[in-house]
């Protein structure tokens, strides 16, 4: 009777952390869950360019960092072209277009080209992530807008966890496969998107009716939210290295293979897609979003430092590590994304969304060069100490914006 009532009561807890979101918010986290779903090259960058293309890691690193440059100019964009045309159209034109150029890439091995190609790619893979941050909170029932974003969470996460799994399953045998898949994907993803969602009548029209006369803030304009993206860029150029640097050091200093690392990394999207809905009802509001969001900085720190253990039994030693890093995720990221909420409106939610955006891009460009140059000159330990540190610092000053005034 014991173990029954338990178990009814995990369900009614699950059943309530989804009670009350609309049905568009439904079908957009399905259409999420497919176009994450499609995110299985980009982890497997550094494998593709030092184990397939024998490359040097610094030119690794270069193709990330590229990578991280288009998103700068996409993510701008996206947000600019998702306050003037509407979230529908930026989403589906960013991933049919984006699509396409990924299975384009399969097909090419000169470097120039891997170069160009690869800011084309994620300059239309980054402008769809204001436009569908935007569409969450127009979709979103009166009062389920955190809720909303944690079950986009969720998709995105489920996605991660089956694109990371399959991803690292097909890298072992064949890599150019990968982006053929990933860019089918992607493609299905816009298609799924003008089949399910709705479209939005008179979108241009009217916002232009509604902003005439009204004052509407910048992002650049307010120097809270300046200082927190700016916190933010430094969490997640940290952050970002789980899933770019740490699996090249799986294979080369733990000789853990492609698809193990595939489903090491597929973990955190499982761990996510399975706690964090529930976790967020429970502590949502029970303390402030700066406290949750430290918690989250910290653990990510520590996670960093359980990579300076010798390498013993290195299968424990990884899902251990993906572990404490996905836990700092889940206090961290769904409080970044409700304190960028509460601070845009419907005439700026796109621009606010694309300066929240540019904290991840800037962490494409920075992080990977600068991690792969820490890594190949001075060694991963070196490396794992100074995001530790530099994490530390994010969280001291995460902490003193909590006490600061506008």
């Amino acid at each position: 009777m014991k173990q029954k009532s338990a178990a009814h009561v995990i369900i009614a807890t699950y059943k309530e952390s989804f009670r009350g979101l609309s049905r568009e918010t439904w079908l957009l986290s399905i259409v999420m869950l497919i176009n994450r779903s499609s995110t299985m090259a980009v982890p497997f960058m550094s494998l593709y360019m030092t184990q397939y293309l024998m490359r040097p890691p610094s030119d690794a690193g270069l193709i990330i960092t590229l990578f991280g440059v288009g998103s700068i100019l996409g993510a701008t964009a996206g947000g600019k072209f998702t306050d003037v045309f509407g979230f529908r159209a930026v989403q589906i034109f960013s991933t049919l277009t984006g699509g396409a150029f990924f299975i384009f890439f399969s097909t090419i091995t000169h470097f120039e080209t891997l170069c160009f190609l690869t800011l084309v790619i994620s300059f239309f893979s980054e402008a769809f992530r204001p436009a569908n941050f935007a569409a969450i909170a127009s979709y979103a029932s009166p009062g389920t807008e955190t809720r909303s974003y944690s079950l986009n969470r969720l998709a995105t996460n489920l996605g991660w966890a089956f694109g990371s799994s399959v991803g690292g399953i097909i890298a072992s045998f064949n890599y150019p496969l990968l982006f053929i898949v990933d860019g089918t994907v992607s493609i299905l993803c816009g298609i799924a998107i003008i089949v399910f969602l709705p479209v939005v009548h008179g979108y241009r029209k009217a916002i232009k009716e509604k902003v005439q006369g009204v004052v509407i803030r910048k992002p650049w304009q307010d120097m809270l939210f300046v200082k927190f993206v700016l916190l933010t860029a430094l969490f997640t150029t940290c952050f970002f290295l789980m899933f770019r640097v740490v699996p090249l050091f799986f294979k080369e200093e733990w000789h853990i293979d492609e698809a193990a690392i595939g489903l090491i990394l597929g973990l955190n999207g499982i761990i996510i897609a399975v706690f964090e809905m529930v976790m967020i009802s429970k502590i949502e509001n029970k303390r402030s979003p700066i406290y949750y969001i430290i918690v989250g900085v910290l653990l990510v720190s520590f996670a960093y430092t359980l990579l300076l253990i010798p390498k013993s039994i290195p299968l424990v030693l990884a899902v251990l590590v993906t572990v404490v890093i996905t836990l700092g995720e889940m206090f961290s990221l769904p409080f970044i994304n409700t304190f960028v909420i509460n601070r845009s409106n419907e005439f700026n939610r796109g621009q606010y969304a694309a300066g929240y955006t540019l904290s991840w891009s800037a962490a494409q460009v920075v992080g990977p060069t600068a991690g792969f140059y820490l890594a190949e000159n001075f060694g991963y330990n070196v490396l794992w100490i100074t995001l530790a540190g530099l994490l530390l610092l994010c969280a001291i000053g995460f902490n003193r914006l909590d006490m600061s005034k506008e």
